[in-house]
């Protein structure tokens, strides 16, 4: 099924608050001939292995080479199909601190417009814009990031890995009192990072979560959760764009 871009200037009114996806006003746009574009969260496995097969390896995910050619050009081609593939931004995430100049080689745009895709693509995807922010806190862009990390909340209140970066922002901005019941949120669904409930107790703001009143959700993957820190990519074999 084909989804039709979303015009950038009418975003923010799709969204609470106002978020502006990006501060390039043109990212390319979302229609992919007869490959999509796909929403990753519900795409069958048909659609996804074909793809994931050949384009997603694990050496593409890791960040440590491309698999088909350049790991920008295996990574472009994953998002212009799913752009809000979540797996393969985080991967961006990742890369993103030893791409020149902001970008991949192989790679159709700039790294960020990747994340403005995905946002424009589907608007309600809680974990495109949580991913987004977390990309422009490794950027440096704090003013920008944070008030996606909201609309990010707003969008998937029970997240794990969302409460927990939500409530890591406040904390790094010292609003403690705010960031507790964020905080509280992620470790009664089992999340696995401790750095939230450290930085808590080191402010004296720290109180142990209620018991939850219904069985814990999965928490997410490690390595989607740290807002500032993302996982690093293996170092045994740079990527060809190096």
């Amino acid at each position: 099924m084909k989804r039709h871009a979303i015009p950038f200037a009418a975003l923010a009114l799709l969204v609470a608050g106002g978020v502006q996806a990006a501060s390039k006003p043109y990212c390319g746009k979302l229609e992919n001939g007869d490959h999509g574009p796909y929403d990753y969260r519900v795409a069958g496995a048909d659609k996804l292995n074909v793809v994931e097969q050949f384009h997603f390896t694990e050496q593409v995910e890791a960040g440590v080479a491309g698999t088909s050619s350049y790991l920008g050009s295996d990574l472009n081609y994953v998002l212009r199909i799913f752009p809000n593939h979540s797996r393969a931004l985080n991967t961006l995430i990742r890369v993103a601190p030893r791409a020149k100049g902001g970008r991949l080689q192989g790679a159709s745009y700039p790294i960020e417009c990747y994340f403005e895709r995905a946002v424009r693509f589907q608007p309600d995807d809680g974990s495109a814009w949580g991913l987004y922010a977390r990309y422009l806190y490794v950027v440096g862009q704090e003013a920008r990031a944070f008030p996606m990390l909201e609309q990010a909340v707003k969008l998937e209140p029970d997240s794990p890995a969302i409460n927990y970066n939500y409530g890591l922002a406040l904390a790094k901005k010292k609003e403690y009192a705010a960031a507790l019941p964020y905080a509280q949120k992620a470790y009664a669904r089992a999340f696995p990072l401790p750095g939230l409930k450290q930085m808590l107790k080191a402010a004296g703001h720290w109180q142990e979560p209620p018991p939850a009143p219904a069985p814990a959700a999965p928490a997410a993957p490690a390595e989607e959760a740290e807002l500032a820190e993302p996982a690093k990519p293996a170092a045994a074999a740079p990527p060809k764009e190096a």
